[in-house]
């Protein structure tokens, strides 16, 4: 019975957690759709956009540290409480943002706020998660957070071209809100108790009392395997922080077809949602990066960086293709304007083929998230991964903002050369050049992964015979 319990609490915490990350992620998807409008009211011209976006990146990822490290050395819950009522407050002083200092402000705490979700909940999944299923359900986490940026993005334009700009962030955080009483409730595990090598000191009733100290961080980031992870994640996030540029291009596109702004950016959104759909394929990727490691501890690093070799042609092939006799109604009523999309998919070769080249580029993509976090996690002690994984999210995160960065700064010279769209399809091309050092980089990690999760392993087996 009491173990039925057990099951149920742990049930309940993963959901909520699932649930959370999804909802604090989508406020990275709302921004892009609105840039032009949040511009246009504040002000500012619509480049300056992409250094929001980067603002709320870079102080998430900076303030993880923080979080993670707090994580490793006690008590989780209370932490997530305080971060997530920190993004909450700040999110909804976005809405009422009058100039652009103010949204600036603002975004730096949300950044904060979203800093310690992701730490401390991924710190809280991985003593939850047993070895043998570790990439198929983090995945879920990881998949949760992609697609409440595809929400963010196509609720931000159906929303606020009935309203304004600030609507979708109101929205937004007072669901956030309810969350915190939601946290209340959750079970939060015993430090490693998802390691097979401590399973019968838990059973026992014994605790796995190891912390972090402060003179274990460089032990941490010197360790090979992070360091190849981390080099990985930022070249990878330089290319990803520019993904969020793709529902303008599409906006782009569609008003080249002499179609309306308001509708284009309604059908923008859907396609942005549309598109990413191969995401969906993220927990087989994750199921199948767990078989592969079984056989050798080489085996998820290589099949995730052949993987996101595979998404580099696909990516460029479908930002080419132009989106000819594209046909919407003229009314900008969301409804209408998907279910045309919808038959567009059916009626246009030209729709027909940019979605087969998006579902297949992202499914490829979408390998990364599981096997990258079950990586992390296998080659770092129980008490090191939340300090791990917010120094990797720093290096993540900083490639992502300057992937924000640059892309406002290399569309403003091709901008001299190339009007609409393409001078979004040529940034958007050349930035899919990052991700071919991030797969050199899975590939040293391939070579030097075995011998970290060995250690691990070693390590915890002596620990757990000295406390039991």
């Amino acid at each position: 019975m009491k173990e039925k319990t057990n099951n149920i609490n742990t049930i309940i915490t993963l959901t909520i957690l699932i649930l959370s990350a999804s909802l604090d992620n989508a406020v990275l998807g709302l921004f892009p759709p609105l840039f032009s409008s949040i511009s246009e009211d504040l002000n500012i011209h619509v480049s300056t956009m992409g250094v929001v976006s980067a603002v709320t990146i870079l102080f998430s990822a900076v303030s993880s540290i923080f979080w993670g490290y707090m994580a490793d050395k006690g008590k989780r819950k209370h932490l997530i409480i305080i971060g997530t009522f920190i993004f909450t407050v700040s999110l909804f002083l976005t809405a009422f943002s009058k100039n652009y200092f103010q949204l600036l402000l603002f975004q730096m705490f949300t950044g904060i706020g979203l800093g310690c979700v992701g730490s401390i909940g991924y710190s809280v999944m991985t003593d939850f998660i047993p070895k043998k299923h570790l990439g198929m359900l983090l995945s879920l986490w990881g998949l949760s957070q992609g697609f409440g940026g595809i929400a963010g993005a196509v609720m931000a334009p159906i929303i606020s071209t009935h309203s304004t700009w600030r609507r979708p962030f109101i929205i937004i955080s007072v669901i956030d809100f309810i969350f915190i009483i939601f946290y209340f409730f959750i079970k939060e595990p015993e430090k490693g108790s998802a390691e097979p090598e401590l399973k019968k000191l838990h059973k026992d009733g014994l605790s796995y009392n190891y912390s972090i100290e402060l003179n274990h961080i460089p032990k941490i980031t010197a360790k090979k395997s992070n360091k190849w992870l981390m080099f990985q994640g930022f070249f990878m996030q330089i290319t990803i922080g520019t993904l969020i540029w793709l529902p303008t291009l599409y906006a782009s596109k569609i008003r080249a077809e002499g179609i309306n702004a308001d509708s284009a950016a309604i059908a923008a959104g859907y396609f942005y949602g549309l598109l990413q759909m191969g995401g969906l394929s993220s927990t087989y990727f994750g199921y199948l990066g767990d078989r592969f490691q079984k056989k050798t501890y080489r085996g998820r690093a290589l099949m995730t960086g052949g993987l996101i070799l595979t998404a580099v042609p696909l990516y460029i092939l479908m930002f080419l293709l132009p989106m000819d006799n594209l046909r919407l109604p003229s009314s900008n009523e969301p409804y209408t304007i998907l279910i045309s999309l919808i038959k567009q998919f059916v009626t246009n070769p030209w729709i027909l083929l940019m979605f087969i080249l998006a579902v297949c580029a992202t499914a490829a993509q979408s390998a990364n998230t599981p096997n990258w976090l079950a990586l992390l996690t296998d080659i770092n002690l129980p008490e090191h991964r939340a300090t791990a994984f917010s120094i990797a999210n720093l290096i993540n995160g900083s490639g992502r903002a300057l992937g924000n960065v640059l892309i406002g700064i290399v569309l403003g010279f091709i901008s001299l050369k190339f009007n609409e769209p393409y001078n979004y399809i040529y940034t958007m091309v050349l930035f899919q050049l990052f991700f071919i050092p991030a797969v050199y980089c899975y590939y040293k990690v391939s070579r030097n992964s075995g011998r970290d999760i060995r250690r691990v392993k070693s390590t915890l087996k002596k620990r757990a015979k000295k406390l039991d």
